[in-house]
């Protein structure tokens, strides 16, 4: 293909992009380097009999007039990302001096608000990532070994989970986790706990929350390995049975690098998705145990009266890098796997 066709062929798609994308970015990136201004401030004496009393008044008109000269508020740089509410590279530098090993800074950290939220968010992403991959494709299997007139049913079965929306299916589970829900009242009665509640346990509302994306998102897996493995050549499994290969060898020697490139596209997407995490967390109510980027995002927003966009817009740039960064390995491992394949 031409380059100027080429262009022109990628033109609507790549004006979006900067359209959608890149420029509510920047915008985002721009508005966290600055913060809001303070409000102006009248001191003034009231005086009487017995002497005088100091009051403080916010003067409206000046307040409005240095916000309307200055609409994104005061510079602030990169002072909202290293503040403590983010990087706290003080406190942590603190925390690192103070600490008598690996677990003090690591307790340590966990008393600041973004590296709890931080914690959470990348031990949600690497536990539901690999299980959905793994599932996925063994349910995939499964499902391509069973007789044609079965498949249809199961198909649809194992897709019923991404059928729901994500806000309902996590509301659902959530009631059925309360002491009066089926899950949660049956588990009182096999622990013989009538106090036992999922809801009042930080680590067994972790692992919900965790239950719940591995039961959301395997559909997505499934579907898209049960695609891939349709196209395995037929002559290229023939030859491996002739061969004396097991099904296990043939599986790990034939079908697993077929579906090699499916695996880094499902990698991809699971990991964008799991590290972004939100709605769970808030159909479950579980804001006391459990935080993460996506939530510490809406608190800023939701702060009373005085939303802090800041934040918000920091956390978010903070959000991306981390998203890059867990991406760039799947990606330089699909550009060498192209190269090869290329050459």
């Amino acid at each position: 293909m031409k380059h100027r066709t080429f262009f022109w062929f990628i033109l609507p798609t790549l004006s979006a992009m900067i359209l959608f994308i890149a420029l509510p970015i920047v915008s985002v990136f721009v508005q966290s380097l600055f913060i809001q201004h303070e409000q102006v401030l009248i001191v003034s004496e009231s005086c009487g009999p017995f002497g005088c009393t100091p009051t403080t008044s916010i003067d409206v008109e000046a307040t409005a007039a240095l916000r309307a000269a200055q609409p994104l508020g005061r510079f602030n740089g990169l002072g909202t990302y290293l503040d403590r509410s983010h990087l706290a590279t003080a406190e942590v530098a603190e925390i690192w001096a103070e600490s008598s090993g690996l677990g003090s800074f690591v307790s340590g950290l966990m008393d600041l608000k973004f590296y709890k939220a931080l914690f959470f968010t990348l031990t949600y992403t690497f536990v539901v990532t690999p299980l959905v991959l793994v599932l996925g494709l063994a349910i995939a299997v499964g499902v391509n070994n069973l007789p044609k007139a079965m498949r249809g049913v199961a198909i649809f079965i194992s897709l019923l989970p991404f059928l729901v929306a994500t806000i309902v299916g996590s509301m659902i589970l959530s009631w059925m986790l309360d002491g009066e829900g089926i899950i949660g009242a049956t588990l009182q009665i096999i622990f013989n706990d009538p106090s036992l509640s999922i809801k009042a346990s930080t680590s067994l509302m972790w692992i919900a929350l965790m239950v719940y994306g591995v039961w959301h998102t395997l559909p997505f897996s499934f579907i898209t390995f049960y695609a891939g493995l349709q196209t395995v050549p037929q002559d290229t499994l023939e030859a491996a049975r002739v061969d004396g290969a097991s099904k296990w060898q043939t599986m790990m020697n034939v079908v697993v690098p077929h579906l090699m490139p499916l695996v880094s596209f499902v990698t991809l997407m699971l990991l964008m998705d799991n590290f972004r995490v939100f709605e769970p967390i808030i159909s479950f109510q579980a804001e006391a145990h459990a935080q993460s980027l996506s939530t510490f995002i809406v608190s800023d927003l939701r702060e009373a009266g005085n939303p802090l966009y800041a934040s918000a817009g920091a956390t978010s740039i903070l959000t991306i890098i981390g998203v890059a960064i867990l991406l760039t390995p799947v990606l330089i491992r699909t550009w060498r796997d192209f190269n090869v394949k290329a050459h």
